[in-house]
């Protein structure tokens, strides 16, 4: 069992005393080398901030981030770590910290991946540049709700019309023996379907005018996120040829370039309006606008469902159902459905009537946000405020926040590590939003061009809603095991909806 925080001792004051960070870094290569061992291969990334703050009895101490020695030039690892709710709000006050350079960390993978454009989630609020790219990110966004919701029914209703031929496969070679029920893979349908959806909501392209991209789009996204993120991640191959090959040094862009090149003339040619747009009303290069509409595109919508929807119909899926949660949103959805004339297309405004699903959403976020890791380097000396005690920052310390303990604060959270699905219902769920931070952000707070959180917050949302209830319209019940090889042993049972 992992060990878990110290006890609150009492009622945070409104003025904590200040104490100095706890913690050390170690000696030089010796100490960044052990605290990248734990966090890689001994202990793993959660129990790696978890045994950190019981052993120093706080949710703030000092400890060295992957990626580190040998050859990661220039990456200075040693961080301040923030795992409670009240100081993780520090990372969102650009009047504290500066997001220069920092998306995953102090090691950045370099603009050979985008295309030697320095996209907007690298850019600081202060740096003019920011408010440009974020802005047409959110006018991208503002221009894709007029098709978003349809393009992603079309985009579930092939997944799982991929997912059913499976099964009945699976059940035609079973029906004879006494094999397990049927189950089909379906997280490889979710990203060709993710990839497809995306194209034609953010760029305006339909993937089909790209046989090859239609085919291998995902395909190449995946190992253009992996060669950026690999360094930083733990994979979970045989050790220690892990530490040796994927996290000792930078991994190049040079593999992916030439297919990164064939999406950068996809948006090109069939996405015109949108890099006209970019261009036009923002100001920015041809070459800046693809590259930034790419970035958004796989990295933050791609990349961020691929890893966040597979969780959430796990924990929607578990086998046996613990908590009763699959009965209770299936007459949710299906209620709603029904009371809006028994229209099946699931858009934006049905999901919005939907508590229990929006709680569930909510609750999984918590459990799981996509980004794990929040990075801010102070720009000024400052006092760091936790619950019960405040700590001084010196201008230049680069602060990391590990958002999913930060979300399983017991001062915040009852049951802080168990599944809660309607945790955020009632005035007393709602008043919780405030301290559901995986946008980078406060849920109750909204992305705009002067700061850094998700321009994507409330579509994520939706989305995942729809798609859970895609799930619930088509099916009675589902189940989703999670296979022991790799991320794409996802399978799921389902009972066809025969009502």
């Amino acid at each position: 069992m992992l060990p878990s925080f110290p006890p609150a001792t009492a009622t945070a004051s409104a003025t904590p005393p200040l104490r100095p960070i706890p913690g050390s870094y170690g000696p030089p290569v010796i100490g960044p080398l052990r605290d990248r061992l734990d966090y890689f291969w001994f202990q793993g990334p959660e129990e790696f901030f978890r045994r950190r703050a019981a052993t120093h009895r706080s949710t703030v101490f000092r400890a060295n981030i992957p990626p580190t020695f040998p050859l990661f030039v220039g990456t200075d690892p040693r961080v301040v770590a923030v795992v409670d709710a009240a100081a993780f709000t520090a990372l969102f006050d650009p009047a504290l910290v500066d997001k220069r350079d920092i998306l995953i960390g102090p090691y950045n993978p370099g603009v050979g991946f985008t295309g030697g454009t320095r996209v907007g989630v690298y850019l600081d609020t202060e740096e003019p540049e920011h408010e440009r790219t974020k802005a047409f990110s959110m006018d991208l966004l503002h221009r894709g709700a007029r098709v978003w919701a349809a393009e992603f029914r079309a985009g579930v209703d092939a997944m799982l019309d991929a997912v059913e031929a499976d099964l009945q496969k699976q059940t035609a070679s079973n029906k004879d023996d006494n094999s397990p029920a049927a189950a089909a893979t379906f997280v490889v349908e979710l990203q060709r379907c993710l990839f497809r959806f995306l194209c034609k909501a953010l760029v305006g392209a339909d993937t089909a005018a790209e046989p090859f991209l239609e085919k291998n789009g995902f395909w190449i996204l995946d190992v253009w996120l992996a060669l950026q993120l690999v360094p930083t991640q733990q994979v979970g191959l045989f050790q220690p040829l892990e530490e040796l090959l994927l996290h000792s040094f930078p991994l190049p862009s040079f593999p992916v370039s030439p297919f990164y090149n064939r999406l950068y003339r996809f948006v090109e040619k069939h996405g015109a309006d949108a890099v006209a747009l970019g261009e036009t009303q923002y100001g920015l290069s041809k070459k800046d606008a693809i590259n930034n509409v790419l970035f958004v595109l796989g990295f933050n919508a791609f990349g961020g469902f691929s890893v966040f929807l597979p969780f959430l119909i796990a924990e929607v899926g578990r086998p046996g159902d613990p908590t009763g949660l699959r009965p209770r949103l299936r007459d949710e959805i299906r209620r709603v459905l029904l009371e809006a004339g028994g229209d099946t297309e699931i858009g934006f405004s049905a999901v919005r009537q939907m508590p229990l699903l929006r709680s569930t959403v909510y609750e999984a976020l918590r459990m799981r946000p996509p980004v794990p890791l929040q990075f801010g380097r102070a720009r000024k000396d400052f006092v760091l405020r936790s619950h019960d005690a405040a700590f001084a920052v010196a201008r230049g310390e680069l602060l990391c926040g590990y958002q999913p303990l930060a979300m399983r604060d017991p001062q915040v959270f009852d049951r802080a590590d168990d599944f809660v699905p309607d945790r955020f219902l009632g005035d007393k769920g709602e008043a919780l939003l405030d301290y559901l931070y995986w946008s980078n952000g406060p849920q109750t707070a909204q992305p705009e061009p002067g700061n850094k959180q998700c321009a994507a917050k409330d579509a994520v949302v939706d989305t995942a809603c729809m798609l859970i209830a895609e799930l619930f319209r088509r099916y009675d019940d589902f189940e989703q095991t999670r296979g022991y090889h790799t991320s794409y042993s996802y399978v799921l049972h389902a009972q066809q909806n025969v009502a």
